[in-house]
């Protein structure tokens, strides 16, 4: 077991391999070696607390999906404002609190471009900025039961000792002291010590993406919104009556309804209005068309022009929302499309995609109908996961950028994005008075998120990090056999030995300093699996409650301070910011003495032994 045990933590530090390869490996070799039979090893597949982390992991991409975690990225940047000392206090603050109820992650992945380009913006570099937003999230996830795996593993392990499991808020007690100390200490004395690193990384978001877009492709000079008058013949008559498109040349984008009922059916908006669409008095049409043909069609229909904002806060506007988006693609050498001749606004149609512009030599390309050539660029507009897969239909055809990570910054709240967040509200409540065990209740709010289409079905496993889910499911078998063979007996009793019998902080702290270790360079859930165990069996030995002990190892297990590799928040900052491996220990260090020693003191008076 001890041979296993050192080789499983000697993989894992490494690095080689992934995480999960290393753990299903291990958990194989307890099996083949006899140390576990086949229910033992395969116990973690069936463990809620794998269920539960596979739930939030939907959940969250909810919040992510229908425009809450860019929204509050966003809005924690505006509050910022130009103040350095202020964006740190802040981001530091939003990032925390942010991951309390989103993923460790997925904080960090939401927040990354808007904290880079408030960096740039207000005159400092990134590298001032975002060790704060990976070490806030990392800390903000001990503010509730499920911020972060090792809460939920430290939970079910208490559960399964046949004692009370902890309250949903009942972390916050300690998370939400060590949150202000971090958002202190990075305003006084980590700004001090991060490095200044030269970067040259602007982020790319929808705006500005939509600024180069109108500069490439001259956008501008044919998109206008027509409204149809009380006097307009096109009311109560259908698109096809009058074959705009040919006779005027306009292409219509989009049809917002300007007194939509729902009880009556009618939508507010069309995003792709079709041959046989009915038009209405009040409606406003986006179209695509020359000056000359617009002004030809309003004369004859009696339309009203509706003067325009700026280009790209129309297009942000009134093209991209939840549903559908924008993208660039660029046609390649061995596209069956080259040599083809094709209408701009009509060929995509059969993939549910309008096709809004094109680009040649890095010059727009103007004229209404084009033969295509290798290198061709467009401007294409339609349901975000049809974008996404227009690639596997055109093999040929490059997809710019990362469609789905552009939806991601969409901040516009719909109906869907109450719906999400009306599910973790029902999740907290439900684990709050605990009605259902904690797995149950994420597994309603998945669903909630899931077959109300907050989340595509489509989507639902690629949101599931797969790599943690099934690293936690596979070293749990590790923390039964560490318990059946008496090796969890042989380490406890040795941390006693050493530590004492006559003082419990003295234990504390030992085990606050052994997990904090192994986070360094392990995973912080399978630290966790592995340090549980030994803590109860210590607790137990010395006739002393768990509680403290457990909500050290989660809080221990979440202070990977020291090197870019324990969390991949830490890593995600990495390259973005520049840094070094020692950039992380000098910032790291003091932080990670604060933590020890403020956990050591208050840990045993919240929770006493």
């Amino acid at each position: 077991m001890i041979v296993i045990l050192v080789i499983t933590i000697g993989l894992f530090v490494w690095g080689k391999y992934s995480p999960d390869v290393v753990a299903l490996v291990s958990m194989l070799s307890l099996f083949l070696f006899g140390i576990l039979d086949l229910s033992e090893t395969l116990s973690g597949f069936s463990n809620p607390t794998v269920i539960m982390i596979a739930a939030l992991f939907i959940i969250g991409e909810g919040l992510s999906h229908t425009g809450w975690t860019a929204l509050a990225g966003k809005k924690l940047i505006e509050l910022a404002g130009k103040s350095i000392p202020k964006l740190l206090v802040i981001i530091t603050l939003g990032s925390g609190v942010l991951s309390g109820f989103v993923s460790n992650t997925g904080t960090v992945a939401t927040l990354l471009p808007a904290t880079i380009s408030s960096a740039w913006s207000i005159g400092t570099m990134p590298s001032k900025i975002l060790i704060p937003v990976a070490f806030g999230s990392n800390t903000g996830g001990l503010l509730t039961l499920t911020g972060t795996p090792p809460n939920i593993i430290a939970n079910n392990a208490l559960i399964e000792a046949g004692f009370e499991g902890f309250s949903f808020f009942e972390f916050g007690l300690i998370g939400l002291p060590l949150l202000i100390i971090a958002i202190l200490y990075f305003r006084y004395i980590g700004f001090k010590l991060l490095p200044e690193n030269k970067t040259n990384n602007k982020p790319i978001n929808i705006d500005s993406t939509l600024h180069d877009w109108i500069n490439d492709y001259k956008i501008d000079n044919d998109y206008y919104q027509l409204r149809i008058r009380s006097i307009s013949p096109l009311i109560k008559t259908k698109i096809d009556d009058w074959d705009l498109e040919n006779s005027y040349k306009i292409n219509i984008i989009r049809l917002k309804r300007r007194h939509p009922s729902m009880l009556k059916g009618i939508q507010p908006f069309i995003e792709f209005p079709e041959k046989g669409t009915e038009l209405r008095y009040h409606d406003i049409l986006t179209v695509k068309g020359e000056t000359e043909d617009i002004n030809r069609l309003m004369i004859k229909f009696r339309l009203g022009l509706i003067p325009k904002e700026s280009v790209e806060i129309e297009l942000r506007n009134n093209l991209i929302n939840q549903e559908v988006g924008m993208s660039e693609i660029i046609v390649t050498t061995k596209s069956r499309l080259v040599g083809r001749k094709i209408k701009l606004h009509d060929y995509f149609k059969r993939y549910g995609i309008q096709l809004l512009a094109a680009s040649r030599h890095t010059k727009p390309y103007l004229e209404d109908t084009i033969t295509v050539e290798a290198g061709d660029s467009f401007i294409i507009r339609g349901p975000w996961g049809d974008i996404e897969k227009l690639q596997d239909q055109h093999e040929h055809i490059v997809v710019v950028g990362r469609p789905d990570e552009m939806l991601k910054d969409v901040d516009e709240l719909t109906p869907k994005s109450f719906i999400a967040l009306g599910a973790l509200i029902l999740m907290i409540a439900l684990l709050v008075i605990k009605i259902v065990p904690g797995a149950i209740a994420a597994l309603i709010a998945a669903g909630i998120v899931l077959f109300t289409g907050c989340v595509p079905f489509a989507k639902a496993y690629k949101t599931i990090s797969w790599t943690s889910v099934i690293m936690i499911a596979a070293m749990i078998p590790m923390g039964v056999a560490i318990q059946k063979t008496g090796t969890a007996s042989l380490i406890s009793n040795s941390m006693i030995s050493l530590l004492g019998k006559e003082n419990p902080t003295l234990l504390l702290g030992g085990v606050f300093l052994l997990t904090t270790t192994f986070s360094q360079f392990i995973n912080n859930s399978a630290t966790a699996v592995l340090m549980a165990p030994i803590v109860l069996l210590a607790a137990s030995t010395l006739n002393i409650s768990p509680e403290p002990l457990l909500i050290t190892v989660a809080i221990s297990a979440s202070t990977a301070f020291l090197t870019p590799i324990g969390t991949t928040t830490n890593a995600m900052v990495l390259t973005a910011g520049d840094y070094k491996f020692s950039d992380y220990f000098k910032v790291g260090a003091p932080l990670l003495l604060i933590f020890f020693l403020t956990t050591t003191t208050l840990v045993p008076l919240i929770w006493p032994f």
